[in-house]
């Protein structure tokens, strides 16, 4: 194999062209081909048409027209047979045009030109134009909410906004349409009584209820204690308050047993059951334990006191006994 030929045909060979214009690749790869077998001046080139055939993948009949094309343009020539095989001499002198890369990089730099243009073009279909767009000058709009049109199935249907004392959303109120004529429903007024005295209360004859809530009566609590306690302990005092709120107690109710829970210095999950005590202790078996107002000190003991009372005599007696000892 000579460098020199294998080069040439790569190269430096002049290209052939199709009828349509195209580089004829074909006949090019058998000429690199004839070259692998030829001398470093391209002669004594004679290889079998199966072995060009085995190198290029081509059918027989098409390695023959490649070779006469390449005949035909003068860049081969037989020069005799060996073993029956045709013997080439490659025209190592024929150069290919300097042009030929110029021409392949204009036409690379085209084909890129093209692909811009067309994906230009592409993004200008999905963009509406300002010529297509439709301009409403304010003169030919229609006064604002009203809809003038003699089909009542034009108008949007709105909702009447009903103000009233009641709880009802006004999603609930009646349906209407921007038609008066058609379509509207009047408010409507109840027949006047004289003698009924006047429902609607103004807001210096009646005061609305306060709403007592968990954190109010923790905050009144805190207010009471000489020092604010630990997190925890608010904590497990407002969510005790809460359960009970929630139980439907009365608030006064907690605040009286909150301030016995106080004076007992109890855990916080204690407080139910001193509210209970509170609530349901007999009227007349310690009145003031039972009704006493929040913060005021009951009059007399409890069962508490007189449990803890107990245990304090019990301690007592028996720091008493072990002292002598």
């Amino acid at each position: 194999m000579s460098t020199e030929a294998v080069t040439w045909a790569m190269d430096d060979a002049p290209m052939l062209r199709t009828d349509k214009g195209k580089a004829d690749s074909t006949a090019r790869h058998v000429l690199q081909v004839l070259s692998e077998h030829a001398r470093p001046d391209g002669s004594n080139s004679h290889p079998s048409n199966m072995r060009i055939r085995y190198r290029t993948g081509y059918d027989e009949r098409t390695v023959q027209r490649a070779l006469r094309r390449l005949e035909k343009a003068g860049l081969i020539r037989a020069t005799g047979t060996v073993q029956g095989r045709t013997v080439w001499k490659l025209s190592l002198h024929l150069k290919r045009p300097a042009f030929d890369w110029a021409e392949l990089e204009a036409e690379t730099e085209e084909r890129k030109k093209s692909a811009a243009e067309r994906q230009r073009r592409s993004r200008a279909k999905r963009v509406t134009h300002s010529d297509d767009v439709t301009v409403t000058h304010s003169e030919s709009v229609t006064d604002g909410n009203v809809t003038h049109s003699d089909d009542v199935s034009h108008a949007l249907k709105v909702r009447d906004v009903t103000h009233s004392e009641s709880a009802r959303h006004a999603l609930n109120a009646p349906l209407t349409t921007n038609n008066h004529q058609q379509n509207h429903q009047e408010p409507y007024e109840p027949p006047a009584d004289t003698d009924a005295p006047d429902a609607t209360p103004t807001p210096d004859d009646e005061t609305p209820p306060e709403t007592v809530t968990a954190q109010t009566i923790t905050g009144e609590w805190l207010e009471r204690v000489p020092k604010r306690p630990p997190s925890s302990v608010v904590s497990q005092v407002a969510k005790q308050i809460k359960t009970l709120l929630e139980d439907h107690i009365d608030p006064d109710d907690i605040r009286r047993g909150l301030a016995q829970w106080m004076k007992k210095g109890l855990h916080p999950a204690t407080i139910p059951a001193v509210v209970n005590e509170v609530m349901n202790a007999a009227p007349d078996r310690q009145p003031g334990s039972a009704f006493a107002p929040y913060g005021q000190q009951p009059d007399g003991g409890d069962l508490f006191d007189r449990a803890m009372a107990r245990s304090a005599a019990r301690r007592a007696a028996r720091e008493t006994q072990e002292g002598p000892q």
